[in-house]
């Protein structure tokens, strides 16, 4: 069985598959149930340690894109924003802020061989743009603002009613238009 969950490991790598500790009990746990062992072994965590261990299998965080916002930026607005709320009060001034939920992706923590270059293959890009808001003093938190590529999900189908506004558009993107209503 430990051969079996070895090639299988080897050949997902080879595919640049990410593969997660989960994957890797469960798949064990298979390959013991082919084997006719399914009623004595169990892909425990300390199963999991120990076949890593036998195989020089480490876990790493997956290697993707990231970007980020210039220092001088950020700076520039810290300087700037006192005098942009003066005599407003704390109730009514808002932040805002929006983020990507990757709802088919996988974790970014996976297991692969010690010596093996970090590459994880192409993360799903499906996603939902999420707006959250609220106002200084904490009084008031807007509903989230969900924002999808399909009008009507059918997963919405029986829904009646929801705890946040969904709005769709072809990018899922927050968009003035959508910002505005």
């Amino acid at each position: 069985m430990d051969e079996c969950v070895k090639k299988w490991f080897t050949q997902c790598r080879n595919q640049a598959i990410p593969i997660s500790g989960q994957m890797m009990q469960r798949k064990a746990e298979d390959f013991a149930k082919e084997l006719g062992h399914g009623e004595h072994f169990k892909g425990s965590n300390q199963w999991l340690e120990s076949f890593k261990n036998r195989h020089k299998i480490v876990f790493r965080k997956l290697c993707c894109e990231s970007a980020s916002v210039p220092e001088s930026v950020c700076e520039e607005w810290i300087k700037d924003t006192p005098a942009l709320v003066k005599g407003y009060e704390p109730k009514n001034i808002f932040n805002a802020d929006e983020t990507r939920l990757f709802y088919q992706r996988l974790s970014q923590k996976l297991v692969m061989f010690k010596d093996e270059e970090c590459r994880g293959g192409k993360q799903s890009k499906i996603y939902l743009t999420v707006l959250l808001a609220a106002n200084e003093d904490g009084s008031e938190k807007l509903p989230p603002l969900v924002i999808g590529r399909s009008e009507t999900p059918r997963c919405f189908a029986k829904v009646k009613y929801f705890l946040f506004k969904y709005k769709a558009n072809r990018r899922a993107w927050a968009t003035s238009e959508i910002f505005g209503d």
